[in-house]
């Protein structure tokens, strides 16, 4: 009988005891599914991963995906129904931090957790949420710096109009501030409006080298398509990845950059295999990004922390947190104890013919989330980000 649990699952008490129920909660139709479909399957690809293993706790997971339908409201809703009703142990979800404010009181108030896998402005640390994607000190800090550098600074700033793109200018304007730098232009699109001919008109007549772009969701293809060819603009984005460069093309994208902290093209053991089997699973026309590779790490992060608490349940998974650290695809990640974002490497790549990115910058070792910049005090942080949510 042993020998039959340890290779046949037949008949063990993995098959018998109830399955651990986990969330998973993305945008599967409107603006944001561009972005967001890729995360369920990454996300599933690691439960199928751990249900192979034997599950966690000896127990199988057994996911449940809801649709945001990008709507904040929404998301909101079906946070509160995958806890008060699936009962589910954690939620893997959310892109736009919009998304994200709409369910932190959700969490905080069933006192439950939800692993959030997307880089994002920072100013943020709920003891309910761990944060598997960049602090602003692993992306936007460090790639603008690089930026003014290594292409320009006659800067153009532009995103779609939510609390990420606004609270990111707002970072971005007092570093260019403390280097004695003024932007030429700053524009905000609705998110989801391919309404970009204003916004073009002004980029040709500012004629910027840099643009600083934080658009999100589908906007990126009417605004890349329009961008007029004929300027020297070169364009550092933080949210355009392998995924996007696949959907509006690599003819539009290539030359241009993006920071992250994870690119496909990474060359690591744990990289390849995690590529490889990403490949046979959904097929060898998919790419990996990012956030693909952050919502894949938080299953296997949160999955790892149970087994050390020895539970799924929420609190007792929380107080297990501080303590963790894995090799991820894209290197040595650890949970940051005081402020449960993770430890990640800084790259910047360029955009190649083949929609994949070459690594042009990179900060060689992981580097400590500080989701509060030191220019300002917490307090007076928030203090700036409630004028931007509360004009």
């Amino acid at each position: 009988m042993l020998l039959a649990c340890l290779f046949n699952l037949s008949g063990c008490d993995y098959q018998k005891k109830p399955p651990i129920k986990v969330g998973i909660l993305h945008s599967l139709t409107g603006t944001m599914a561009i972005s967001e479909t890729a995360l369920v399957d990454a996300s599933l690809m690691a439960i199928e991963e751990l249900n192979k293993r034997g599950g966690v706790l000896g127990r199988k997971l057994h996911p449940i995906v809801v649709d945001g339908a990008s709507n904040w409201d929404q998301f909101a809703l079906e946070a509160e129904d995958l806890i008060t009703q699936h009962q589910v142990s954690v939620i893997f979800g959310c892109w736009t931090s919009a998304c994200r404010k709409a369910i932190k009181p959700v969490i905080e108030k069933y006192n439950h957790i939800l692993f959030y896998p997307l880089q994002y402005e920072g100013l943020e640390a709920s003891p309910n949420i761990v944060y598997t994607g960049a602090a602003p000190n692993q992306q936007i800090i460090p790639s603008v710096h690089w930026a003014l550098e290594n292409i320009g600074k006659n800067i153009y700033l532009v995103g779609s109009d939510y609390v990420f793109p606004r609270t990111a200018n707002m970072i971005i304007k007092d570093l260019l501030k403390n280097r004695n730098i003024s932007v030429l232009g700053e524009t905000y699109l609705p998110l989801g409006s391919h309404d970009v001919a204003e916004l073009i008109d002004d980029i040709r007549l500012k004629n910027p080298n840099l643009i600083i772009n934080t658009i999100n969701g589908d906007s990126n293809v009417a605004f890349f398509k329009h961008l007029p060819k004929d300027l020297k603009i070169k364009v550092m984005s933080y949210s355009i990845a392998e995924t996007e460069v696949l959907s509006i093309g690599t003819d539009l994208l290539q030359g241009h950059y993006a920071a992250w902290n994870y690119f496909q093209s990474i060359n690591t053991s744990e990289n390849l295999e995690f590529v490889e089997n990403f490949k046979i699973k959904f097929g060898q026309h998919r790419v990996i990004d990012d956030p693909m590779e952050a919502a894949y790490t938080g299953v296997h992060l949160w999955a790892q922390t149970a087994e050390t608490a020895g539970s799924h349940l929420p609190t007792l998974v929380r107080a297990a947190l501080g303590y963790q650290s894995m090799k991820a695809p894209h290197g040595v990640v650890s949970i940051d104890k005081k402020s449960q974002h993770l430890w990640k490497t800084v790259r910047i790549g360029e955009i190649m013919a083949d929609g994949q990115f070459e690594v042009v910058w990179s900060s060689g070792t992981s580097v400590r989330p500080a989701p509060f910049p030191s220019t300002y005090s917490r307090q007076e942080w928030l203090k700036r980000l409630e004028a931007i949510e509360s004009p």
